[in-house]
C-alpha cells in the first residue's frame, strides 16, 4: 500500500529522478491538422489536458492562452492557439460530455480558452478536487507528482515565450510533460482510492516551523 503526505516538503523535489513524457509529439499549426487531431482524440475515454500563455514581463500586458496540450498517454498533440485560435473541433472536445478531461486548477485554464472564445465545458476532472478528498493539501502539479508517482517534474521552461515561431524541444517536451501528468496521476490517483492508501500528517513540531 503506496504512503503520501499531506503536505510535501519542496525542498525534496530536487533529489528525486527528473521525468519526461515518453510519447509522441505533434504540434498543430493548422485548423486541418487540428482537426484530424482531434478525430483521434473524440476516441479516447481520458485525456490530458493544460495550457501555456506567453509570460508579460510588463505591467498591464496580457497575452491570450498561447497553447493547448491534450494527451491520450501515447500521444500528446501541442495546440497553438496563437496561430489557429480556438476552431470549432475543439470546442467540441472541450464540450464532450463522454471523454474524461483532466487538468489541475482547471479554473485558470477554462478561463484562460474562453478568453479566446466562450464555449460550453463538458465533463472535467480537477486533479486538485481530487486531492483535496484524499487529505492532500500541497496541491501543485510538481508537489503533486512528487507526492504520487515520487518523480520531479521540471518547471524550466514556464516562463519560455510560448508564441515563438517554432517551439524549442525544451518547450515542447515540457509542454507535454504536464498534459502526460495529468493524465498519469488521475489514473494514480483513482486506483489508490480503490485499493487504499496510507496519508501520513506531519507532525506538531514540523507544523509550528511552518507557522
Amino acid at each position: 500500500m503506496k504512503t503520501i503526505v499531506s503536505k510535501f516538503d519542496k525542498e525534496l523535489i530536487a533529489d528525486l529522478p527528473r521525468v519526461l513524457f515518453p510519447g509522441k509529439i505533434e504540434v498543430i499549426v493548422s485548423e486541418s491538422c487540428a482537426e484530424r487531431a482531434v478525430k483521434f482524440l473524440m476516441k479516447q475515454p481520458l485525456l490530458g489536458l493544460d495550457t501555456e500563455t506567453r509570460p508579460s514581463f510588463k505591467k498591464g500586458k496580457m497575452y491570450k492562452v498561447s497553447l493547448l496540450q491534450v494527451c491520450s498517454g501515447d500521444v500528446c498533440f501541442l495546440f497553438r492557439l496563437n496561430k489557429i485560435g480556438l476552431p470549432g473541433c475543439l470546442i467540441k472536445l472541450l464540450g464532450d460530455r463522454k471523454i474524461k478531461k483532466i487538468g489541475l486548477s482547471w479554473h485558470d485554464d477554462l478561463h484562460a480558452l474562453t478568453g479566446r472564445k466562450q464555449f460550453q465545458l463538458g465533463t472535467f476532472i480537477d486533479l486538485q478536487d481530487l486531492a483535496a478528498k484524499m487529505g492532500i493539501e500541497d496541491r501543485s502539479l510538481q508537489k503533486l507528482y512528487a507526492n504520487i508517482m515520487g518523480q520531479k517534474i521540471s518547471k524550466g521552461q514556464q516562463l519560455s515565450n510560448w508564441e515563438a515561431d517554432n517551439l524549442t524541444e525544451a518547450q515542447m517536451l515540457y509542454a507535454a510533460t504536464d498534459a502526460w501528468a495529468c493524465f498519469e496521476l488521475y489514473k494514480e490517483m483513482t486506483r489508490m482510492q480503490d485499493e487504499g492508501y496510507i496519508l501520513s500528517q506531519p507532525s506538531h513540531e514540523e507544523r509550528e516551523e511552518e507557522g
